[in-house]
């Protein structure tokens, strides 16, 4: 069975990273964009014009939405030339968060693109997807192979070898999964702010009941967007006496001048898987998904 990694030229430092963990020959999607914003793309194929039998494809999702298009277009082809296997390694997964309609006629995106996933791979892989009502990835993703790690780890142990007892610090709820797997594997102390939504960008947050003078905290979660949830509570944090805040989260997305607005509160370092590219990138999730590549069969 012959294994190709498939990539486009904007991740090939991560792709590259990933077939070196795991052992896999890669090659580079062509990409060509028409003055009408049209794509071409095209396969690399052995001088016999032959597919590979089994093809991973990696594609972070973050700004995904030209890259779903992508996405469709690379699994059709795929296909068509004879690829028998075809797995997705996204390790940011974009249009989780809205699994329910909130008002009449808004469209669940998650059960969308899930399907849409699921109806054009054999697997999907995924660092901490952005899940709120269900339990696991499969639920979003309803056929096949549905590979959800974390990162959480990873973070923890990048927190371990900087940091003297640190205060690991959730910013909301929803944090807490995150939280409490970082903790557990270092043995740190830990807490979760409460956290009001008022729309994209307005928050209220209240810290924990812990003592935080004079504590190293480190802000942990999935994903930094817009920067404003991890900044109210790095005022309110190095308000109530703490010595130092840090963030470290998986999915560095931080839209427009997020990072600004964190570092502006205070923060004093902003650590990141390479899920994303971002220069805040610290560790690397490529022995991971090697791992969860290997456990599907998928031979290095």
């Amino acid at each position: 069975m012959s294994v190709l990694l498939l990539h486009f030229a904007d991740e090939r430092e991560a792709a590259g990273r990933l077939a070196a963990a795991a052992g896999l020959s890669c090659a580079e999607i062509e990409r060509h964009r028409f003055p009408d914003d049209e794509l071409r793309l095209r396969l690399p194929l052995t001088d016999a014009g032959a597919l590979a039998d089994t093809l991973v494809l990696y594609r972070s999702l973050d700004r995904p939405n030209e890259k779903l298009v992508e996405l469709l277009l690379v699994a059709g082809e795929a296909r068509r030339l004879g690829a028998r296997r075809l797995l997705l390694v996204a390790p940011y997964l974009a249009y989780m968060r809205q699994d329910i309609a909130f008002h009449p006629g808004e469209v669940v995106s998650q059960q969308v693109v899930g399907r849409f996933l699921a109806e054009h791979f054999d697997a999907v892989l995924t660092v901490d997807p952005h899940l709120h009502r269900i339990a696991t990835l499969s639920e979003a993703i309803p056929h096949g192979a549905a590979v959800s790690l974390s990162g959480a780890p990873l973070l923890a142990g990048l927190i371990a070898d900087r940091l003297e007892k640190p205060l690991l610090i959730g910013p909301d709820a929803e944090s807490r999964q995150w939280i409490e797997v970082a903790a557990a594997g270092h043995g740190f102390d830990y807490g979760v702010c409460s956290k009001v939504r008022h729309g994209d960008r307005q928050v209220d947050i209240a810290l924990p009941e812990l003592d935080v003078r004079g504590r190293a905290v480190v802000l942990l979660d999935d994903v930094a967007s817009s920067g404003r949830t991890l900044a109210r509570a790095a005022e309110l944090l190095l308000g109530a006496g703490a010595a130092s805040v840090d963030v470290a989260v998986t999915h560095a997305l931080f839209a427009a001048d997020a990072l600004d607005s964190v570092r502006a509160a205070g923060v004093r370092h902003v650590w990141s898987s390479d899920c994303i590219r971002h220069p805040s990138n610290a560790v690397s999730v490529a022995p991971l998904l090697a791992g969860a590549l290997a456990r599907l069969g998928v031979p290095g």
